[in-house]
């Protein structure tokens, strides 16, 4: 969940980074966390129960996304774990674990966030490329494709 304040002594780790947004950034109004699945007992007490969707809960029950849309305000600052993705989809991350989404669940959301919110950015990061192996490569990039088209089709709608 990155919600730790610091990482073995580094508060600029990559498992710090939503604690200090949630925290340091002012014009920040709410942060939604999607495919949860695993966390350090010590994040426990920064966590937002009500806009955090675990991904046990999305493998169960379909009425996940407009549960998690209604929590998000406008304008949205998408930032994408790849390691959202199950293992078995995207292993090449620093921090692969199974039990996670995948592309069929996580495309109609950010295409819905899309529709519904005005998204003035994103990022995706946690690549880790494995040599000779380019599938997850190509799966991030694809990603950033499919949301840059979601994003400039629904602008023009504005």
């Amino acid at each position: 969940s990155d919600l730790r304040p610091h990482y073995e002594n580094n508060p600029y780790s990559h498992a710090s980074v939503i604690y200090h947004v949630q925290n340091r950034i002012k014009a920040i109004r709410n942060t939604v966390a999607i495919g949860i699945r695993s966390m350090d007992i010590t994040e426990k007490k920064f966590l937002a129960t009500e806009s955090t969707f675990f991904a046990h809960d999305i493998h169960q029950s379909a009425d996940w996304m407009p549960k998690a849309l209604s929590q998000i305000q406008s304008p949205v600052y998408i930032t994408f774990d790849l390691d959202v993705f199950d293992s078995s989809l995207m292993p090449a991350t620093g921090t692969p674990e199974p039990g996670g989404l995948f592309w069929h669940q996580v495309l109609p959301f950010l295409k819905l966030v899309a529709e519904s919110r005005q998204i003035i950015g994103f990022d995706v990061i946690e690549l880790a490329p494995i040599k000779n192996f380019p599938a997850p490569n190509f799966l991030a990039a694809k990603l950033i494709y499919k949301l840059l088209n979601y994003i400039f089709k629904n602008a023009e709608k504005r």
